[in-house]
């Protein structure tokens, strides 16, 4: 229980009618959990405006509304309360009405276009292999130490997150790390948080679905930097040409990590196989179960993230080496037969090349490389062809196939990923809208040595087809076509 007033502090307020004392026991913003003792926060989204539901949370006993254009008619014992900016408000007031808990925790945000998952998936289980109680919000799981919360987005939404935040701090969490989405940034579910650091992975085309342009969606990614506070730090790769963008207004301390250049973390990559790499950070060398130059950056992130919360050198070093992959990244299976399959979440450009481009070092022109991949519907449509030409451009074989095609045709979208197929690839290159079968054609096409990537669902269990989810996972698909009924056949 609460009191309006309290759970309204720092939020900007332009005028109130009624009474600021009332007693409320939860903030909502989904008209659908009306009911006596909440405050409804009207808030205008992409696919509706909350503003509309106003009399429809009152009639459900909501007495407090919260909101950005105060209605032409207000009721007798209800308060209104108009604000400049109803999200923000939302984020003020959870996390107020939850005790501030990001206060309580080591916060750690990771953000870019890939990575981010990775990173924060390791980084937690690192600090739980040294003993510390610790918190993870990602794209893929929650946990509050070692209790798993269903994941539905990247960054939850203000009043989940700081629900979660607060179950660890009362948990005893020290640390949390999480994932922030530039939608989240956006759509200020992250504001009123207090982070400890911010980590820049890398910034490449997505998003653009929402953000539209490129600089929107750069400018979403700065503005975590532009607000963390003097006493955090912030990690970034410049290695990325925006790098340095992301801090240039930043109070935080500035820390930079990168592979290719000088910087205060630097690593350079001794080894790359299949079963591992071999890196020197910062003159020191460990052995690392991760693959691909792309997880060079991603441990290499760990490493400095850790060091700059307090682990010492030695118990980073120690710790990345114990590292395994994360579900779905990278996630290596091999038939009876020798033919390797890797299930990566690749779904932008930048991220498939990296992935394809990593199997193609290592192999060495052994075996031929069959890429299985797609495009998502009711997204950047401007990816698809370049995905295509990616995949075509630098594989044997590409079978183009569904994604999660959401409301859209997958015909349609296949359509525009073949238009990214150069005439001299296109006998290279199959299209089978049917995931399944694709997989399927693709096992039963390699040979012994041959090497099958399947991307851009990873560690999702379902597809989703004209808006239902429908059960599918890349991984039990492969090892049905290898002939392998668990883990432990490997």
């Amino acid at each position: 229980m609460k009191i309006l007033r309290e759970i309204l502090y720092k939020c900007r307020i332009r005028r109130v009618t009624g009474s600021l004392e009332v007693v409320v026991d939860g903030i909502i913003f989904d008209s659908r959990k009306a009911a006596s003792g909440k405050v409804f926060v009207a808030i205008t989204g992409t696919l509706t405006d909350g503003h509309k539901f106003i009399n429809e949370v009152i009639e459900a006993g909501v007495s407090a509304v919260i909101c950005e254009q105060m209605p032409e008619n207000t009721r007798e014992n209800v308060t209104y309360v108009e604000v400049g900016n109803s999200a923000e408000a939302l984020a003020l007031m959870a996390s107020n009405f939850y005790n501030n808990p990001s206060s309580q925790l080591y916060l750690t945000g990771i953000t870019g276009t890939n990575g981010k998952t990775t990173t924060a998936t390791l980084l937690y289980q690192l600090f739980i292999d040294l003993g510390y109680k610790t918190g993870l919000i990602s794209t893929v799981r929650n946990m509050i130490h070692n209790r798993e919360i269903q994941a539905t987005h990247t960054t939850p939404d203000a009043v989940a997150l700081n629900s979660m935040l607060r179950d660890m701090a009362d948990e005893g969490c020290e640390y949390c790390f999480m994932e922030v989405s530039s939608h989240a940034v956006v759509q200020h579910r992250i504001t009123g948080l207090k982070f400890a650091g911010g980590v820049f992975t890398n910034l490449t085309h997505d998003h653009l679905d929402f953000h539209k342009t490129f600089d929107a969606y750069l400018k979403a990614k700065k503005a975590f930097f532009d607000k963390l506070p003097s006493e955090s730090f912030a990690l970034v790769n410049t290695d990325d040409r925006n790098g340095m963008v992301m801090v240039q207004n930043t109070q935080a301390r500035v820390k930079t990590t990168a592979v290719k250049r000088q910087a205060d973390y630097h690593c350079k990559i001794l080894e790359n196989h299949f079963d591992g790499l071999q890196l020197n950070i910062n003159g020191h060398e460990v052995w690392c179960r991760l693959v691909g130059n792309f997880n060079a950056y991603n441990l290499l992130n760990i490493y400095a993230t850790a060091n700059l919360l307090g682990v010492s050198e030695e118990e980073c070093l120690t710790g990345i080496s114990k590292l395994k992959a994360v579900d779905g990244r990278f996630e290596y299976i091999k038939s009876p037969a020798g033919t390797v399959g890797i299930v990566d979440y690749a779904h932008t450009p930048d991220a498939l090349l990296n992935v394809i481009s990593t199997i193609n070092a290592i192999r060495e022109g052994k075996g031929r490389l069959i890429t299985v991949t797609g495009a998502g519907g009711d997204r950047d449509r401007s990816k698809r062809p370049v995905m295509a030409s990616i995949a075509t451009e630098n594989s044997d074989l590409t079978i183009l196939t569904s994604d999660n095609p959401r409301t859209e045709n997958p015909e349609e979208i296949l359509n525009e990923m073949r238009t990214g197929v150069s005439p001299e690839r296109k006998r290279h290159c199959l299209v089978i809208s049917n995931r399944r079968e694709a997989i399927r054609t693709a096992c039963t096409l390699a040979a012994k040595e041959d090497i099958i990537l399947i991307a851009g669902k990873g560690h999702e269990t379902y597809q989703e087809i004209m808006g239902v989810k429908h059960h599918f996972d890349d991984r039990e698909e492969l090892r049905e076509c290898f002939g392998l009924t668990s883990k432990k056949e490997e």
